[in-house]
């Protein structure tokens, strides 16, 4: 979020200092010119004739005086005979107009094309944030397949998904479709992934952000992307909105705070009013992913708003065996390897940094010329990601 934060202030500043810079070159190019005359002047010294020398542009004449070294210029008058004038006073002329033409018109091209493309970019970034748009997705290509384990989440959220489809027969029942869930545990176990393949098993649209797309560096967008996000929901429904690193916009709120502060409070405030307005016909369920359960602001993740909370841990036994056999399913474990005490050996490990190592196991795998996973594949992919690096061959036996 800050790093965000960061660029976007770093291209305004950039753009700014981009202006200023093209209009000091300008300003220079003036002041090398020498010093502007009116008109006025210049065709008394002309006629008392104190002209020692001119060179015409297309822009400005520049002269020297007799006696003078300095430079000096005036506006270019632009009119018939002028240049005939100056040669019958027996002034020295040097006419730089025809040659000056077309680099005049690049010049003024590329200056105006510039000034425009850095306020394009200055304007952009400051209001671009208001328009905002979530894509929905109608098949995000993930199933229950592609997840080991999770069984008993995946059957009550599939339960909670058809209240949302069929909220008609529910509701004749005096059931209500749940409105929102929190899946909360360590990173890297798979709750953005396992949002994905419930939206795919249950064939309902899908929205995906994350709590840093909320936060702006321009007070009240925010609540307005909160309000621009539930609107789409409810135009694509049946749909999943999903938001991950919920804990970036739904700590608990300090109202004494910051700016800052106060700019989360009203997003937390937009979210709550939005949840609050859920009818049971607008088909949305929101999913919540936080590694900082116990962070969030109470208000939001009340029953009511939030009336379910799942605990995604670290796999345990049985699911880590199932993931090894599904991240080497391409590239089998060598005879040597009992996969049961790989197993264990990873244990306390998350499914993304057991993925981590089955792959680049793999990857070792392939650089070495072999044709399965082998012992001394797994210890390289160990020390090399820095997971369990000190892994040894008679752990694995």
């Amino acid at each position: 979020m800050k790093k965000n934060r960061f660029k976007g202030r770093l291209i305004i500043v950039l753009s700014c200092v981009a202006v200023i810079a093209v209009a000091a070159a300008a300003a220079l190019l003036n002041q090398e010119n020498g010093t502007y005359v009116k008109y006025k002047e210049f065709n008394k010294l002309l006629s008392d004739g104190k002209i020692k020398s001119v060179a015409i542009y297309t822009d400005r004449v520049e002269f020297q005086k007799e006696g003078d070294s300095r430079k000096y210029y005036t506006d270019n008058p632009e009119t018939d005979g002028f240049k005939e004038r100056l040669l019958l006073s027996g002034i020295d002329v040097k006419d730089n107009t025809k040659g000056e033409g077309g680099f005049a018109v690049v010049f003024d091209i590329f200056f105006d094309a510039a000034f425009i493309a850095i306020i394009v970019t200055v304007i952009y970034k400051i209001f671009g944030e208001y328009f905002t748009s979530f894509r929905v997705v109608k098949h995000t290509g993930v199933t229950f397949d592609d997840i080991a384990g999770m069984d008993d989440l995946k059957r009550e959220m599939m339960y909670a998904v058809d209240i949302l489809k069929h909220s008609d027969e529910y509701r004749k029942k005096g059931i209500r479709p749940t409105r929102g869930i929190v899946l909360e545990g360590p990173p890297g176990n798979g709750k953005t992934l396992f949002a994905k393949a419930l939206a795919e098993e249950a064939g309902v649209n899908f929205i995906a952000t994350k709590g840093a797309d909320f936060q702006s560096m321009f007070m009240s967008v925010g609540p307005r992307k909160v309000k621009q996000l539930f609107r789409k929901a409810r135009r694509n429904k049946p749909c999943i909105v999903f938001i991950d690193e919920f804990d970036g916009i739904g700590e608990r709120r300090n109202f004494a705070g910051s700016g800052v502060d106060k700019e989360n409070n009203r997003i937390i405030t937009a979210m709550l009013n939005e949840m609050d307005g859920f009818e049971n016909e607008d088909g949305v369920l929101v999913i919540a992913a936080t590694n900082s359960y116990a962070s969030l602001d109470p208000a939001l993740i009340r029953p009511g708003r939030f009336d379910l909370k799942y605990t995604v841990p670290n796999p345990d036994q049985e699911t880590r065996i199932k993931l090894i056999r599904m991240y080497t399913r391409k590239n089998r474990l060598s005879a040597d390897i009992q996969t049961e005490e790989l197993a264990k050996k990873f244990n306390g490990l998350s499914c993304s940094a057991i993925e981590t190592v089955l792959n680049e196991a793999a990857v070792v795998m392939m650089s070495e010329r072999k044709s399965e996973i082998d012992m001394n594949c797994i210890i390289k992919a160990c020390r090399k990601t820095g997971i369990l690096k000190n892994m040894s061959a008679t752990d694995l036996k």
